[in-house]
């Protein structure tokens, strides 16, 4: 189900112990500020509900999978509160995937760019399509995915992430992104793609959940630093938001 909200809409369905969260918004499936604390929120409670073994993240249509953070937000921006506050959702969201109890695999049937990508990152298995193409263009408009960033090297190390966030115009495909292990299968179309991960997640689900909770630890060992980290990043990020280069970026963009 779409939605015009311009804060956008976030639906769980839990069925058969899987939690199936969605989000979406009418600009790419991007975030503002208000629905990334409610997806917070939301993996919080998912973590300690009982009745949930994993989690399916998603977001609506069949297009974008998800535009980052809001870029009206970030235009908005003007004083280093705003700014961290603004750069802090997205450390958040990471964090609460990070401490979640429960394995999040994660759909993803398009394009993800900035954020979106990092969301992908933080992840512990991932169903991709083909046209699930990574970019991150923070360094045109005069920021860096500092926040994203620690995820991203978890998962694809640094030399992945200096091939992204160094080549910011450029997109990578589906098959870079499985070869790097962003992505754990790619597949064909959206279709081959939600009849295997229906199949997988009712398997996965029919684990012990013990079993699961402990693995969830062990994949995320050696992170609980960021808590700290990750909202260092933010003021980071918030402070180069502010920049007259980033201004002046932003103002080419909007035109």
């Amino acid at each position: 189900m779409g939605t015009n909200r311009s804060n956008g809409s976030l639906y769980t369905n839990i069925q058969n112990r899987i939690a199936t969260v969605e989000f979406g918004h009418p600009a790419g499936n991007s975030f503002v500020a208000e629905l990334l604390e409610r997806l917070t929120n939301e993996l919080h409670q998912l973590s300690s509900n009982e009745d949930v073994s994993i989690l399916v993240l998603k977001s609506e249509g069949d297009r974008a999978f998800c535009a980052g953070a809001s870029f009206d937000e970030l235009v908005a921006i003007s004083n280093l509160e705003e700014g961290k506050a603004f750069f802090s959702g997205f450390a958040s969201v990471l964090n609460a995937m990070r401490t979640c109890s429960k394995p999040i695999v994660g759909r993803v049937q398009g394009r993800a760019v900035g954020g979106g990508v990092g969301l992908i990152a933080a992840c512990d298995y991932v169903f991709a399509t083909e046209d699930a193409s990574v970019k991150l263009s923070e360094l045109t408009i005069g920021i860096a995915p500092l926040v994203i960033a620690p995820a991203l090297v978890r998962k694809i190390g640094t030399s992945g992430l200096s091939e992204l966030s160094l080549a910011p115009t450029e997109w990578k495909n589906a098959y870079w992104s499985k070869e790097k292990g962003l992505f754990s299968k790619v597949y064909d179309s959206i279709n081959e793609m939600d009849k295997e991960l229906a199949y997988f997640t009712e398997k996965l689900a029919s684990y012990n959940p013990d079993a699961l909770i402990e693995m969830k630890k062990v994949l995320w060992e050696g992170t609980a630093h960021w808590d700290k980290l990750l909202l260092e990043r933010a003021e980071m990020s918030g402070k180069l938001a502010l920049s007259t280069n980033t201004k002046l970026a932003l103002e080419k963009f909007k035109k």
